[in-house]
């Protein structure tokens, strides 16, 4: 038998990237999956250099036909997915007044849709198994709405809606699915240049870290199913909420 199996549908350069690496390091053959296959070789070449199993994969989640096939090859080629992970985003501002439906449309497919495709494909699977672990990245978005945020807020309300009816549905099947609230700026590129003075002005550690993010991923997998979390909120300690 081969290595147990995880999909991170969203392994970008910041959380996801965290998430591949430490599910590798763990022994998990990741299958690492964005829109381009090709900006995951920097990814794919750190998890190789450090012994981990990678495959990588270009594909749209917003796509239905794409998805169903990810899993079908992943199952066929390199054996049971053990756990799946989205962690797509788009975290994007507009305002009520001048929102475009096709933006809005598009927001709702990358955060949410992409979700139900990728969670739906992988209970499929797990179901008959009777184990699993299906995991969503949830944002303080999924919490409430903000201004310039009516599109990614009503998304990620949506996906968190998703992931707790699946729950409760799987839960009794032997498949575990989590939600994890990220609820803080993530220590990555993206924030640093769109928003450096918060960056400058929190301490090395009040923002959150990627790799401490994905140690909690981890352990909702790890679990024991007489004690499972459905929802899991982190933040940095210098976070107002």
């Amino acid at each position: 038998m081969g290595l147990p199996v995880a999909v991170v549908m969203g392994a970008g350069d910041g959380l996801g990237g965290a998430i591949t690496r430490r599910f590798a390091a763990e022994g998990h053959h990741v299958v690492a999956v964005r829109r381009s296959a090709d900006k995951l070789e920097p990814l794919a070449k750190q998890v190789r250099d450090a012994g981990g199993e990678l495959t990588t994969l270009g594909v749209d989640g917003r796509d239905e036909d794409q998805v169903v096939e990810l899993f079908e090859r992943v199952e066929r080629d390199l054996g049971e997915v053990d756990v799946a992970v989205h962690n797509i985003g788009a975290n994007v501002s507009f305002s009520i007044l001048e929102f475009e439906t096709r933006k809005y449309r598009k927001i709702w497919e990358m955060a949410c849709l992409s979700g139900f495709l990728l969670g739906r494909e992988a209970a499929r699977r797990m179901t008959p198994r009777g184990r699993g672990t299906i995991l969503f990245t949830g944002a303080t978005a999924s919490l409430r709405g903000k201004q310039g945020m009516a599109g990614f807020a009503g998304a990620k309300h949506a996906l968190r809606a998703l992931a707790q009816s699946m729950a409760r549905e799987l839960g009794p099947q032997g498949v575990h699915v989590g939600h994890v609230i990220i609820d803080g700026p993530i220590d990555m590129p993206w924030i640093h240049e769109n928003f450096p003075q918060l960056a400058e002005s929190r301490p090395a550690d009040g923002l959150l870290k990627p790799d401490d993010i994905a140690d909690g991923y981890l352990m909702l997998h790890r679990q024991a199913r007489s004690a499972w979390t459905h929802e899991l909120d982190l933040r940095p300690w210098v976070e107002p909420w």
